[in-house]
């Protein structure tokens, strides 16, 4: 089993591998190809290089080496703004196991309300550590100077 630890800021480069490999692989079971590209192209080392310059909660599950294999992150106000697992790890827990550990860090902040955007995928996730479908949420994304329909589901967990 992994440990769930902090991030660190040897993470990041490991952390957007494991995001863009998630999107890439893992999400194909529930979008389409145009989708998953205009979905990663959204993705950088330079976006988890700003969540930790913001001072956001990043919880990093390390396998092998202690290497970044699954992360969340909690923002201020309860927000869960990710919740990955790279391909080679799914379907062990992980993501419960983060969100336990997100919310026992969102009780230390007096959080009440855990609140995210949950994909297709990471729904049922969210919804067996206790959080409720609020409605689904379709938008565009740009891409390749057009845009690209796509959806996720706003989702709600209070706190007791």
């Amino acid at each position: 089993m992994a440990v769930i630890r902090p991030y660190r800021d040897s993470d990041a480069e490991a952390i957007a591998a494991l995001t863009l490999a998630a999107i890439r692989q893992t999400a194909l079971r529930a979008y389409s190809p145009v989708q998953v590209a205009a979905w990663s192209a959204r993705f950088s080392v330079a976006r988890v290089l700003e969540w930790a310059a913001n001072g956001h909660v990043i919880l990093v599950a390390g396998g092998d080496a202690d290497q970044p294999i699954a992360y969340t992150v909690l923002e201020d106000g309860g927000h869960l703004d990710m919740l990955y697992c790279h391909p080679d790890h799914t379907g062990r827990g992980l993501g419960l196991a983060l969100l336990a550990k997100a919310e026992a860090a969102a009780h230390q902040q007096g959080v009440t309300r855990l609140f995210t955007e949950a994909s297709e995928l990471a729904r049922p996730v969210f919804a067996r550590a206790g959080y409720a479908v609020l409605h689904r949420w379709d938008f565009p994304i740009a891409f390749e100077g057009g845009e690209v329909a796509i959806h996720n589901y706003a989702m709600e967990k209070h706190l007791g």
